[in-house]
This record gives structure tokens, C-alpha cells and sequence, in this order.
């Protein structure tokens, strides 16, 4: 048996799972109406499968790709910066968790859209408000679907031994299918196992690695000598701020992007209106931080690990440092290993896709056409049809996309997330808990803290090397707050229902 048959034996045996998985959720939620299933799974989720779609959907292709890469290129310092990452779960539902359950049961919300007009009521602002995130979130989503897509079959091909193209194919037609196929609950039961999985398979390369490398000490020993050339001293992938390649203020404001801007992430505030009772909610609150932890600072501890094992010239390995895993993975484990090894960040790839992709679907479907054309929801057979085309649709054009692949994945993830904070954390979160917020000052807040952090982006404005994402957010705080000031007040019923008398 060649090499490529036992990399992709348990990869095809993990896709066959995948789509086994999805079709008994299918079955199981068949008995309920398809557009709370389909979207929401019903609301029925228990907290282990809860914390593990949360973590899922946040962990990404570059958690196990970009991450490490960059982490083998600049040491501890990445690791710093990706620190925050660890209070995602619990700050996202223990913040919005109780509250977005409660006020979307009684408005009858099943997307965060659908939150949004609950909030700022039906009104032209509201009604703009609500267009204007939807057009956002198909942007912000599809890039992101982009980025992961081109990451998975990056990985896939260099470390599989097959083309990208086909790599891309293989595992990205799972997706669309389970995905368009399954809906919400699907898309959880697959998301838990693709946790559990991305657990695995970090394990097995940490294994490795430190096996090949000669133990702990020895690595980190290696790391302490392997000083990126040309970068100064010894020391400087054991620094914080790997010998001042990241500013401290990049480091600080990453505390924003990937710490408490989370809280404005569409596709994980979703998951707070998904689940059975409080009981769930806290288990999954405790669950999602250790599991979080684990693997968005291990894998970027790995990528200091393979350091001290891997001091090979970046251009040998493809010349970016999206390449070191890949690299490392097919240059430095068994076929069997590596295979079992590579469902690790297919696994995040596919989890975030799917759930991106249902988002994605939902803000057109529920949020556009049903919105403006509730008749459509009257056949709910043609309703099922349409929406899973629809959610085939987005999927294939996300993968068209990305035949043509682009390097540092990371960063076109973290553009996605930081825009994706700023269209929504002021209007959701804020209205979720300041009762002085309007339409107005949501619409104010998005278009100019958008505008403001697509301006910096394309025309590199220098902010002390610091994020984008942290003077962006400042920006869309204030626009939020003034523009509430000066604009007529939420509908009654809309207060009331977020803000109920005692």
C-alpha cells in the first residue's frame, strides 16, 4: 500500500463519519418545523455538545495551520498573543448566554438578525439596521470561508501528497453537503465530533514532535539556540515580544480581537439561543474554556515545539509559515499517523465552514427573503428545498473562490473577525444590555467603525503597532453612544421585551 492510500484511509474514514453523523441528526429532527430545526436545531442542545459546536466553530484552520506556523517563526511571543483566546467560551456565553435565551424565546428569534429587529423594532432604521448586517455578515463570512477552504487543502495536499485542487474538492464537498443536507443540528453533532477529533489529532503531533525531538528539554533547549536569523539574540523566541517583532501593543490590543470582541461574533452568539436549560449553559461555560484553552494555546505551543525539532529555512518548506505543519507532518510522522494527525485541522476547517456556511444561508433566507416575502414560508417542503440549494449555493461559490489560493491565512481571518466585532458587538451586545440604544446609533456605529477599519486596512494608517480592531472599536463605542443620543428612542414594545418591569 502506497503511503497516500494510508494518509487518506482514516481521513476517509473521518468523512464518512461526518456524513453518517449528519444524516441521524437529519432523522432526529425531522418531527419538528423546519425553520426552528433548521436554523436552530430546536433549541435543544446539551452543554457537551454545546461548549464543543461553540469551540468548534471558533476554532479554525489557522488555530492549526497559520498559528503554529507563525509561532515556529516567532516563538513564545505568538503564544502571548494568542493567550486571550482562552476566555472566548466563557465570556460568550456567560455574558449573552442567559439573556439572548431568554429574550429569543419570546420574540420568537432564531437568527442574531432576528435579535436585531426584536431590539430596534420594525421602523426604516431598524429595517436598515437589520439589511445593512445581513449584506455584512455574507461578506464577512464569505471571506472567511475563503480563507479556511484554502487552508484545509493547503494542508491536505502538501501533507497528503495530492493536488490542491483535489484536496479542496474532497473534504470542502463534505461540508456544502452535510452542512445544506443536516442544518443546525447537523452542523452541532459534527462540530462535536470534530472537536474531540481536533484534540486528537493535536495530540498526536505534539507526541510526535516531542518524540522526534529528543523530549521536552531537549526542544525547548533547541528553541532557546535556534534565534531567527538576523533577528538579534539568542533569546528572542523565548521573549514576549519575540525581541520586539510584535509590539506590546499588538499584544494588548489582541486582548480586543480575540478576547472580549468575540462577543460580537454572529455565528458564535447564535449558539446561545441554541440550548435546553441554564444547567446546559453552565456546563458548557466550563467545558468550552478548558477545551478552548487546550487547543488554541496548545497548537500554538506546538508550533514552538517543531522549532526545536524543525530549524529548516523557511524557503525550503515553501516560504511561508503556512507551510511548517504541512511540512512537518509530511516530512516527519508515519503515513498512519499522519493521517490521523491531518483530520485535526480538516476537522477545524470544516467545523467553522459549516457553521459559517448555515449563518450565511440564514441571513439570506431567513433574514432577507422570509422577512420580506413571509408567504415563501408558507410550503415547507419548497421552503426545505430552497434553503438547502440556497446553502449549497453559498458553499460552492466559497469554494470556486478559493481554487485560487493566497498565502497567511491567519490574517485574512482576523481582517474577517475583526470586521464581523465591529458590525455587530455595539448593536447586539449593547442593545442586548444598555436600554438607551437606537437604530440610529447602531447604523451610525457600524457604518463608521467599518469604514474607519477598512480605511486603516488598505491604506496601512500606522496606529503604534497596534491592531486595526483596537482604535476601530473605540470608534464604534463612541459613534454607538452618540449616535443613541441623538436619534429617536427603540419602539416601547421593543424595551420592554429586552428590559421587562420588575
Amino acid at each position: 500500500m502506497t503511503n497516500t492510500f494510508l494518509i487518506l484511509l482514516p481521513i476517509a474514514l473521518f468523512l464518512v463519519m461526518l456524513m453518517g453523523l449528519s444524516l441521524w441528526a437529519e432523522r432526529a429532527g425531522r418531527r419538528n418545523r423546519f425553520a426552528g430545526e433548521y436554523f436552530l436545531g430546536d433549541r435543544s442542545l446539551k452543554g457537551f455538545v454545546l461548549a464543543m459546536t461553540l469551540v468548534a466553530t471558533y476554532g479554525s484552520v489557522s488555530s492549526f495551520v497559520s498559528g503554529p506556523g507563525l509561532a515556529w517563526q516567532l516563538g513564545l511571543g505568538w503564544v502571548v498573543f494568542a493567550a486571550p483566546q482562552i476566555i472566548a467560551g466563557f465570556l460568550i456565553l456567560g455574558v449573552a448566554g442567559k439573556k439572548m435565551a431568554v429574550v429569543s424565546r419570546a420574540a420568537g428569534a432564531l437568527t442574531v438578525i432576528d435579535m436585531i429587529r426584536a431590539r430596534y423594532g420594525d421602523g426604516r432604521g431598524g429595517r436598515t439596521l437589520a439589511a445593512l448586517l445581513a449584506v455584512l455578515m455574507l461578506v464577512f463570512f464569505t471571506t472567511m470561508m475563503i480563507g479556511q477552504f484554502i487552508g484545509g487543502a493547503q494542508i491536505f495536499s502538501k501533507a497528503a501528497g495530492v493536488s490542491y485542487g483535489w484536496g479542496l474538492v474532497l473534504f470542502g464537498a463534505v461540508t456544502v453537503l452535510y452542512t445544506a443536507f443536516g442544518g443546525f443540528r447537523a452542523v452541532a453533532v459534527t462540530d462535536t465530533a470534530c472537536a474531540v477529533l481536533m484534540l486528537v489529532g493535536m495530540g498526536a503531533l505534539g507526541w510526535n514532535i516531542l518524540e522526534t525531538g529528543g523530549g521536552l528539554a531537549q526542544v525547548m533547549a533547541n528553541v532557546a539556540a535556534a534565534a531567527p536569523r538576523g533577528a538579534g539574540s539568542e533569546g528572542v523566541l523565548l521573549s514576549p515580544t519575540s525581541g520586539g517583532a510584535l509590539a506590546t501593543s499588538l499584544l494588548l490590543s489582541a486582548w480586543v480581537l480575540v478576547g472580549f470582541g468575540t462577543l460580537g461574533l454572529p455565528q458564535s452568539a447564535v449558539r446561545c439561543m441554541s440550548y435546553r436549560r441554564s444547567s446546559d449553559l453552565h456546563q458548557a461555560m466550563i467545558v468550552s474554556t478548558v477545551v478552548c484553552g487546550a487547543l488554541m494555546i496548545g497548537m500554538t505551543v506546538m508550533g514552538v515545539f517543531a522549532r526545536g525539532m524543525l530549524d529548516v529555512p523557511l524557503s525550503e518548506m515553501g516560504g511561508t509559515t503556512d507551510a511548517v505543519m504541512p511540512y512537518l507532518i509530511a516530512n516527519y510522522m508515519d503515513p498512519v499517523t499522519a493521517g490521523v494527525t491531518l483530520i485535526g485541522p480538516l476537522a477545524a476547517t470544516m467545523s467553522t465552514v459549516s457553521s459559517l456556511l448555515l449563518a450565511a444561508a440564514s441571513a439570506i433566507m431567513k433574514d432577507l427573503v422570509l422577512f420580506h416575502r413571509p408567504e415563501a414560508g408558507r410550503n415547507e417542503a419548497r421552503l426545505r428545498m430552497t434553503t438547502r440549494l440556497m446553502t449549497g449555493a453559498l458553499g460552492l461559490l466559497a469554494l470556486i473562490l478559493a481554487l485560487e489560493p493566497l498565502d497567511v491565512i491567519a490574517w485574512i481571518n482576523l481582517f474577517a473577525f475583526g470586521g464581523l466585532e465591529l458590525a455587530f458587538l455595539m448593536p447586539l451586545i449593547g442593545g442586548l444590555f444598555w436600554r438607551g440604544a437606537t437604530a440610529g446609533g447602531a447604523l451610525v456605529s457600524v457604518a463608521g467603525s467599518i469604514a474607519f477599519y477598512l480605511a486603516v486596512t488598505i491604506f496601512k494608517i500606522p496606529m503604534g503597532g497596534a491592531h486595526a480592531i483596537a482604535p476601530c472599536m473605540v470608534v464604534a463605542a463612541v459613534l454607538f453612544v452618540a449616535g443613541s443620543r441623538l436619534t429617536p428612542a427603540s419602539p416601547v414594545k421593543a424595551i420592554d421585551l429586552f428590559f421587562p418591569r420588575r
